[in-house]
């Protein structure tokens, strides 16, 4: 079948079920909105502890990199994604999320070669590319203020 691009847009068009924007984005908004929540409700806990503010940044960010984890673990995220859709994304608890992922979906293939071997496919670019892009910034940096 031969079809030109415009036959082809109307095409998939009329056979696309239309998709509900406004349900998609209050779902969004309430589940990002819930993952933040959390993480204010940790950091206002660690803060009250009297361990400083820098302390209990890292705590919240240890606790909901963990939480994330969890749930993905005990494949529940996945159900929370599914109704709150671009929601889960927030940085910390789907950074989580994509590391255990891939991890949990090869785990019948053992610890080493599965789990671990597994366990950065999707995370593993972005951190190499972070930690080489935040050297060679930190380069350039001192390489600026020494001259």
């Amino acid at each position: 079948m031969n079809m030109s691009k415009q036959e082809y847009l109307s095409y998939v068009k009329e056979i696309s079920p239309p998709s509900p924007l406004g349900k998609n984005m209050l779902c969004a908004f309430l589940v990002g909105g819930a993952i933040c929540t959390v993480g204010q409700l940790f950091s206002n806990w660690y803060t009250s502890m009297d361990i400083g503010k820098d302390a209990a940044s890292t705590a919240t960010s240890v606790t909901m990199i963990f939480l994330g984890a969890l749930l993905t673990a005990l494949n529940l995220y996945d159900n929370i994604a599914k109704f709150g859709g671009a929601g889960t994304i927030i940085p910390i608890s789907g950074f989580a999320n994509s590391i255990v992922s891939p991890a949990m979906e090869f785990k019948s293939e053992g610890l080493v070669l599965g789990l671990a071997a597994k366990m950065f496919v999707v995370a593993g670019p972005v951190l190499v590319y972070g930690i080489l892009t935040s050297s060679v910034y930190g380069l350039i940096l001192y390489l600026v203020e020494r001259l």
